[in-house]
């Protein structure tokens, strides 16, 4: 594969030169992977670096679309085409990754999803139904509910339905709340084509940033989409893999909470990133584990 030309940006990173460390500490997620022993916690942290990393490629401002697309392959064929791991080359992402991948037998397709999803990134700034967009959010999502819960352990096969259900909620609720973020990134509408018509809102309302009650009852029939999501993910986790899914549990508690406060401030999202206070993250965790522990 030839070298793309060189960016602009001097300060752009390799795709394939990341640390596992890189983004520790950055989300929810990471939070939640404090409750994970040791092991799992360092295999979700390269896991997770990998997801943000190809997020970050496809969201860079600095790069043109031609260099998104080659990063982008350049971890497609990296995942297609294992290397020997040497020992100068030990430390890096694509190294650990292969580890994990070969550790809990994960599938390399679902990374590719995972790629293909960031990668569409590249190309819609907007969906037309719910259906496009639940393709994106499978993607994006779901697949990485599904394997994540590979390197927690399961003994159901049901949890898997539990996790493409969390990761539907969870994502649906992040689009909610990046309604603002994601106009300046780009002018990306995540909210369908077809709800907006239904309560007479249009995309030039939405760019306008037009707040007003035809856009809170369309942040609401959005919000009970993900509600429906987030209740169907706690009616599908098998009770015998309540304990494991420990993480998976946090993310929804704090998820969940912060769709409440969104609603609780009339969806008030098109200026401000709403979000839970590191206080409240921390309560949430103590009351998920305590719960987990006792149900």
């Amino acid at each position: 594969m030839d070298e793309p030309p060189e960016p602009e940006d001097k300060s752009s990173w390799h795709p394939l030169r990341a640390k596992a460390a890189d983004y520790s500490g950055r989300s929810n997620l990471a939070l939640a992977f404090l409750s994970l022993p040791a092991d799992k916690r360092r295999d979700m942290d390269v896991f997770y670096t990998f997801c943000r990393l190809v997020d970050d490629i496809a969201d860079s401002p600095s790069l043109p679309p031609e260099e998104k697309s080659w990063y982008l392959n350049a971890w497609r064929n990296a995942l297609e085409n294992p290397r020997t791991t040497d020992s100068a080359a030990g430390a890096l992402l694509v190294d650990h990754l292969h580890a994990v991948i070969a550790k809990y037998r994960l599938s390399v397709e679902h990374f590719l999803e995972i790629i293909a999803g960031v990668e569409m990134d590249l190309t819609s700034r907007t969906y037309d139904t719910f259906e496009q967009l639940r393709a994106y959010c499978y993607r994006v999502a779901s697949v990485v509910g599904l394997i994540s819960i590979e390197i927690f352990g399961y003994q159901d096969a049901g949890c898997r339905q539990y996790a493409v259900d969390l990761g539907l909620a969870l994502q649906i609720t992040n689009i909610i709340r990046d309604v603002g973020v994601d106009l300046d990134n780009g002018g990306r509408i995540y909210l369908p084509g077809e709800d907006m018509a239904r309560f007479g809102y249009t995309p030039a309302d939405l760019r306008a940033r037009v707040y007003d009650k035809r856009f809170r009852m369309l942040m609401d029939f959005e919000a009970k989409r993900a509600e429906e999501f987030y209740l169907s993910a706690v009616n599908n986790l098998p009770s015998v893999d309540r304990r494991s899914m420990l993480a998976a549990e946090i993310m929804r508690g704090i998820y969940w909470r912060v769709l409440r406060k969104i609603r609780g401030r009339r969806f008030d999202v098109l200026t401000h990133r709403q979000r839970l206070s590191t206080p409240r993250k921390l309560w949430t965790m103590l009351v998920v584990a305590l719960q987990n522990r006792w149900a």
